[in-house]
């Protein structure tokens, strides 16, 4: 299996390259509904931070880490608020438009080593990065070993709150291009929270903010 959209046709590499605006098709293939879709505005991802964005950072201080950054809007946004700030992503595309607008953005997995492990102040997951993997219990654990004692993991959760699905994925473009098959999950917020704490895992928060939904995490 690939990472988020890789392989095949690459519709999310291709859509970042060109500057599409057509939405893509985040498809199941192999779980308990095959066939079901989710859209993908990949347009969101190359726009500039919004207020609810913006909001997320004031609710964190120190040092920044965007965990599956894509072209790097939370990147810049940090930083313009003058904060230290690092994106990580697999995607070259969307790494290769950050690093062109002269961001600080690491080609990678975030489960690989990174740079400052267990200093920095504020983590995010976006945009259903809570998805990446299909495992959200490993991921959150992930993420929150990433920040120091005091820190914070600010996580994007479905807008259907009780929504839990893990399955393997595709990404499909408008012109019926596929990628390569790839693990996935969308939770929504009340059933993230039931399996984090299942987990051992403290929930410190849970908001909506114009259809938005977050869950937050302060390490101990």
């Amino acid at each position: 299996m690939s990472d988020f959209g890789e392989g095949g046709q690459a519709p999310y590499e291709r859509a970042l390259s060109t500057g599409s605006s057509a939405m893509l098709q985040l498809r199941e293939v192999a779980g308990a509904r095959p066939g079901m879709t989710s859209l993908i505005d990949v347009a969101r991802f190359t726009a500039s931070a919004d207020d609810v964005d913006l909001a997320i950072l004031e609710r964190g201080d120190g040092a920044v880490i965007d965990l599956g950054c894509g072209p790097g809007r939370m990147v810049r946004a940090a930083i313009a608020s003058g904060r230290h700030a690092l994106g990580i992503d697999v995607s070259s595309s969307a790494v290769e438009l950050a690093r062109s607008d002269g961001l600080p953005v690491l080609q990678a997995s975030l489960f690989d080593p990174l740079p400052d492990e267990g200093a920095w102040g504020q983590a995010l997951l976006l945009d259903g990065n809570l998805g990446i993997g299909g495992d959200v219990v490993a991921l959150v654990r992930r993420a929150t070993a990433l920040v120091r004692v005091g820190g914070v993991v600010v996580i994007e959760t479905h807008p259907r709150r009780r929504r839990s699905r893990q399955f393997d994925a595709v990404l499909v473009d408008q012109h019926g291009g596929r990628s390569e098959t790839f693990p996935w999950a969308e939770m929504g917020c009340d059933a993230l929270v039931g399996a984090l704490r299942a987990a051992g895992v403290d929930v410190s928060g849970q908001w909506t903010l114009r259809g938005r939904t977050f869950v937050e995490i302060v390490r101990g």
